[in-house]
């Protein structure tokens, strides 16, 4: 009989989570605990020290694998985390080509902490040139995200991945995939060595809990990360595991509800006469928008828009959303509403930003799963009250 594969909705619901053996319990067990027992020196029921191993997060990694079509993964204490992991592999003089338009906290590590120790990042914008424009001999990695943050660029995964493997060096290629999620985009499946999730964001999905991953097939290279991560300690309680095991849960429920939402929000933003412009994958407008039909199951969650005016109408905008919340971060089921410049990308540098188009009128957009028309009304409201 041919092997049948299970949809994603019974894996997020199953993978990785068994009944406890010891009392039935469906959900696995909050394994507080920081050492473990051995019968004899060495020898253990497979957990010696939860720095290194934890059995709650295990179950979460197996689960996170399960979800990206993956074979490994390692559970990290934030997206951050897993950034910082990748880029231990790298040594000093070694060059990362990364996608110019992209996370604040991943620039400013790039920027501040990796460049002092010699590793050396080129921002480039890899939607107009491509990867051979960017790379040296002394490439060892390349960083996409897609959709980019917060301009929601769509990057063309198995294009880079493929410039990359042209290359003699083979730098590994890492897709940050939180925007996305699982849900609408599989880069393993595109070639990709490794995806990066914050946690954090869609996948834990309740703005409850801090966390990031690293998936990946590759044995070899799971087992390099998992050295890193174990001697640097940036692992995330089981506390937090289980949170997130809780999260994946109704990941295909909330994503359906998130992409059904952006997407009529997208459509009545760009109707609307106090808006510039807007940026979502899913319109026909979008430059990028064939590709993100091509590599998505679905456009996100996520909406980016100038507001017409200046800073000042962007402020009055943001002052007057009753139920978007004026919060950094990203994913939850809550709507959140964000002033990149001045908050999430504050930490890049003023003139980078402006090259980018990070302008004073860009508003970002964490579409939540409240019902559609209360989300319509409340930015029809503040966009008025913006005047």
């Amino acid at each position: 009989m041919k092997e049948t594969k299970d949809h994603f909705e019974t894996i997020a619901v199953h993978a990785g989570v068994k009944p406890d053996p010891s009392t039935g319990a469906i959900m696995t067990p909050i394994f507080a605990t920081s050492t473990y027992v051995q019968v004899s020196p060495g020898k253990h029921q497979g957990y010696d020290y939860s720095r290194t191993h934890n059995p709650t997060r295990t179950a979460l990694e197996t689960s996170l694998a399960a979800l990206e079509g993956g074979k490994h993964a390692l559970a990290l204490s934030s997206g951050c985390t897993g950034t910082d992991v990748l880029t231990h592999l790298l040594e000093v003089g070694d060059h990362v080509v990364s996608v110019d338009d992209v996370y604040g906290g991943t620039s400013r590590l790039f920027r501040t902490i990796w460049a002092r120790h010699g590793v050396e990042t080129t921002f480039a914008d890899l939607t107009q040139r491509s990867l051979q424009d960017f790379v040296t001999p002394k490439t060892k990695m390349v960083w996409i995200e897609t959709p980019t943050n917060p301009l929601l660029k769509i990057i063309d995964i198995e294009k880079v991945v493929q410039a990359a493997k042209r290359l003699p060096q083979k730098p590994i290629v890492v897709v940050d995939n939180t925007f996305a999620s699982p849900y609408f985009q599989s880069p393993l499946d595109l070639g990709a060595d490794v995806v990066l999730h914050s946690t954090t964001k869609y996948i834990n999905g309740h703005s409850d809990v801090v966390g990031g991953a690293l998936i990946t097939n590759d044995k070899g290279l799971l087992d390099k990360l998992h050295h890193v991560q174990n001697s640097i300690g940036g692992v995330p309680g089981p506390f937090d595991a289980f949170l997130v095991l809780r999260g994946i849960k109704t990941l295909a429920l909330r994503m359906q509800r998130h992409g059904e939402n952006a997407f009529e929000l997208a459509k009545f933003l760009e109707n609307h006469p106090l808006v510039e412009r807007v940026l979502y994958p899913g319109l026909e407008s979008h430059p990028q928008h064939a590709v993100a039909k091509r590599q998505m199951k679905g456009y996100g969650g996520m909406i980016t828009f100038f507001i017409k005016g200046n800073l000042e109408n962007a402020r009055k905008f943001l002052e007057s959303v009753r139920l978007f919340a004026l919060a950094e971060s990203l994913g939850g089921v809550e709507s959140l509403v964000d002033h990149p410049a001045i908050m999430t990308h504050a930490s890049i540098p003023a003139e980078m930003r402006k090259s980018l188009g990070i302008t004073d009128t860009l508003i970002r957009l964490s579409v939540g799963i409240e019902a559609l028309d209360d989300l319509k009304a409340d930015l029809d409201q503040a966009l008025k009250r913006s005047l």
